[in-house]
């Protein structure tokens, strides 16, 4: 890619040097720590590439790739191969700059890549991966990684992370995030089973909401001892206060068999989220909210092919005074943390960023998953700074599994000083001072802070 990608002009390319060196603090990410223990060379560009990212597995079926070579078993150069010849007219769509900047940092491949020289780049990538032995740590460190915190169930025992700090050779910090999908989705067929799994860690029974919230507790409490700064959660359902439903017998019901309605999960979320922030505040935990998402929308791909595999696609908009009523209840609770409120929907950009702005610590996030983009980063920060101040955003993540996903990173530090030199260059900011404290801050110091 060229060196002024996306950098308009000297301010943009004179800020953008001095910002593009500076650590990575990625503060919400799906990489998994087992692969960061191991720390295994490699096997080929296929497996750090195609293998998981199904941002890349989205274009490859858009092009009517078949599922063998995307997820099946097809052989590592054929999914190259099919993935190459997408990406070649992918104009547009953000994988063609991600891909050949990803291309060019970790494999040393500075050029377009097409059906036509596929097999060629593939042999010379794979090439690059045995000379430089590139692994899960080599590739945080060469980006400069300081801090990643992944995503973790609050079953989960922790090992892999316990043993990662443990390592005194290996500098950079693996810290888990308090992810509480499966604890409060209890619409899930298999939930009981999940109740089960949680009651064994915690070694007593569940069997009432007042059980649930103190194994959540418990569990939260080990995950700080080991490093948790930062929560998050992802249903599709947000939480509706209904006075005519019980929190508790809608547990009760779940765990007996009984069906509930739409409007008893809504006020059991509600009850739980409001406990929980009030958990999170008391452990200095930030609380990252993802919402107006629709999980697994192809049935048979979901079927065949599981969850996370490319199948999920933008929700529907949120009344605004639901958002509105769940914080005022945290804030009236005296337990609102520092909150990241994160949307696929761009129309809910400017209630979310008003309502979010009447709480104290309260943020919307960054441009995230289908609005990870050039246009949606610049529209995010246009509203995150109309209604704020910019210097608060926390900036950048990956929310990626991939270990190349760093490249994002850059992506968006281009976008950034582009659109802080703009207002430089028309006079809207007057100080370049004043535009390299925001940049330092955006960058790495606001994200930085989450796990002091």
């Amino acid at each position: 890619m060229r060196d002024d990608l996306f950098l308009k002009g000297c301010t943009a390319k004179r800020l953008y040097d001095a910002v593009r060196d500076l650590p990575i603090v990625d503060y919400h990410c799906h990489l998994q720590p087992k692969e960061i223990l191991e720390d295994e060379v490699f096997t080929d560009i296929s497996q750090i590439w195609l293998g998981g990212d199904h941002y890349k597995w989205r274009l490859m079926r858009a092009c009517g790739v078949p599922e063998e070579k995307i997820t099946g078993n097809a052989s590592p150069r054929e999914k190259f191969r099919a993935y190459a010849a997408c990406l070649e007219t992918a104009a547009g769509n953000p994988l063609y700059v991600w891909s050949h900047m990803e291309l060019a940092m970790y494999f040393d491949i500075d050029e377009a890549l097409t059906a036509e020289n596929a097999d060629e780049l593939f042999d010379r990538a794979n090439a690059y991966i045995k000379e430089t032995g590139m692994s899960p740590r080599k590739l945080m460190l060469d980006s400069r990684v300081e801090l990643v915190a992944t995503t973790d169930d609050p079953a989960d025992s922790l090992e892999y992370h316990k043993q990662i700090a443990e390592d005194k050779s290996f500098p950079i910090r693996v810290v888990p995030s308090f992810r509480t999908d499966a604890a409060l989705n209890i619409k899930r067929a298999d939930y009981k089973d999940y109740v089960a799994r949680l009651s064994a860690v915690c070694g007593y029974p569940i069997e009432t909401l007042c059980d649930l919230k103190k194994a959540l507790s418990d569990r939260l409490a080990f995950f700080c001892e080991n490093g948790c700064r930062v929560s998050d959660i992802g249903i599709e359902d947000f939480p509706h206060k209904d006075d005519s439903c019980c929190a508790e017998e809608t547990f009760k019901k779940v765990l007996t068999g009984e069906k509930i309605t739409y409007a008893e999960f809504c006020n059991f979320l509600f009850e739980m989220y409001v406990y929980l922030a009030a958990e999170y505040k008391a452990h200095n935990v930030a609380m990252q909210l993802h919402l107006n998402v629709r999980r697994n929308a192809r049935t048979s791909l979901f079927t065949a092919v599981g969850p996370d595999a490319g199948g999920d696609c933008v929700g529907d908009r949120i009344p605004e005074i639901d958002v509105k009523d769940l914080l005022d209840a945290m804030d009236a609770n005296n337990g609102l943390p520092r909150t990241l409120i994160y949307t696929l929907e761009p129309s809910m950009y400017m209630p979310l960023a008003t309502t979010a702005g009447s709480f104290r610590g309260v943020n919307i996030g960054a441009a995230w998953w289908y609005l990870d983009h050039k246009r949606g980063m610049e529209e995010q920060m246009d509203i995150f700074a109309e209604t704020g101040s910019i210097a608060e955003f926390t900036g950048m993540l990956t929310d990626s599994r991939s270990f190349l996903s760093y490249a994002r990173h850059d992506y968006f530090r281009r976008v950034l000083c582009s659109w802080v030199a703009e207002r430089l260059d028309d006079g809207s900011l007057m100080l370049e001072s004043a535009a390299m404290k925001i940049l330092n801050r955006v960058c790495v110091e606001n994200s930085r802070k989450l796990f002091e």
